[in-house]
């Protein structure tokens, strides 16, 4: 009888806790929601097992028949889920260049349900107006659901909560992580409804991280602000170089006066990170020339380590956009995109300019 009551004691101390299933929760995996939170200045944090992962879950807060309007330049992954998979079950996904706060309030429908953002956009970086367009959607229904794809910003360059927004997520695997060693996703919220389905969502669909993941994003975070920073001087070094190179034909960079959003991207961020996107004079020969030379960046789809990257967003990333969707987005042959890293700023420029000249050689 004592045995049994000390289980029972143990069996109810364990739920009020919250750690009778790891799927459910776990200290490691609390803590890592916790640290997060505090740095979007939210009350709740979600962790899943990847930026899909939290893209899936946020959209499993919708029913078939609900409508959902996405910025038309995001991530290639984003675009698939939205197209093949959330179409294919009912929901009503529409694309509208949300830089412009006109054209999407003229896509919200009376269905609308979900307006999601993704700022700067990949991968032509275009700069969304977060303030903006989360007036127009909650004018338009308070109840709609603004979610911010802030995996290129970070925590520490942009918070789209205080912006507005209902929902901020992460593709944790990127900047938010920053040692090219977690797959995971984020999600954070200050509305309490929204955490209680979400939470709800996260525990019976089950896309949650390891504890061993989890911590080593928390690790990973406590180098956020040293890694932003260098990113964003190495960055703009790099973009510098780039927009003064005759074989460059433009360098989109938001850190660069030249950008158009950049009064946009001053007043709603505190810096850039390490993305760039630049397009090469020629064709898609040279474009292939210049990645295949590279030397210190190194070939890859992702971004937001500590190493150089570089892609070419048309038949790596985004080549499951349809081809004339990236033609008007300017997804061309041409178009490179570069995570630029965390190693000495002159060995990076040095790198640029090698690749550049065996792509464009001097004529003898």
């Amino acid at each position: 009888m004592t045995i049994c009551y000390g289980l029972q004691w143990e069996f109810h101390l364990r739920r009020k806790m919250g750690f009778e299933y790891s799927r459910s929760g776990n200290p490691t995996r609390n803590c890592l929601e916790r640290a997060v939170a505090a740095l979007d200045g939210a009350q709740h944090c979600m962790a899943l097992a990847s930026g899909l992962a939290a893209t899936m879950t946020i959209t499993h807060l919708l029913k078939a028949g609900d409508g959902i309007v996405c910025m038309n330049d995001v991530y290639g992954g984003t675009n698939r889920y939205f197209r093949r998979i959330a179409s294919e079950i009912g929901m009503d996904v529409s694309f509208a260049d949300c830089t412009k706060p006109e054209v999407l309030k003229s896509a919200l429908k009376p269905n609308t349900k979900l307006v999601w953002i993704e700022t700067p956009t990949n991968p032509t970086m275009k700069v969304v107006d977060i303030k903006a367009c989360a007036e127009i959607a909650h004018q338009h229904n308070k109840d709609i659901v603004v979610v911010v794809d802030n995996t290129f910003m970070s925590a520490f360059f942009q918070r789209p909560l205080a912006l507005g927004a209902d929902i901020c997520m992460y593709s944790a695997t990127k900047y938010m992580n920053g040692h090219s060693d977690v797959v995971m996703g984020l999600v954070s919220v200050n509305r309490e409804d929204l955490y209680d389905r979400l939470k709800f969502l996260q525990n019976a669909l089950g896309p949650v991280p390891s504890p061993f993941d989890c911590y080593l994003c928390n690790r990973g975070l406590k180098t956020l602000h040293l890694r932003m920073r260098q990113h964003f001087k190495n960055a703009l070094a790099a973009a510098k170089f780039l927009e003064a190179d005759p074989r460059v034909d433009r360098v989109i960079f938001p850190g660069l006066p030249s950008h158009p959003q950049h009064e946009l991207m001053k007043r709603q961020c505190t810096g850039c990170p390490g993305m760039i996107t630049f397009y090469i004079k020629g064709k898609l020969e040279h474009a292939t020339t210049f990645l295949s030379n590279l030397k210190l960046f190194a070939l890859a789809e992702s971004l937001g380590g500590y190493e150089s990257l570089a892609e070419h967003p048309a038949i790596m990333t985004h080549a499951s956009v349809p081809e004339e969707e990236r033609v008007v987005l300017g997804i061309s042959d041409t178009l490179i995109r570069l995570s630029v890293g965390l190693e000495e700023e002159q060995d990076i420029i040095d790198d640029l300019d090698q690749a550049l000249a065996a792509a464009h050689p001097k004529k003898k």
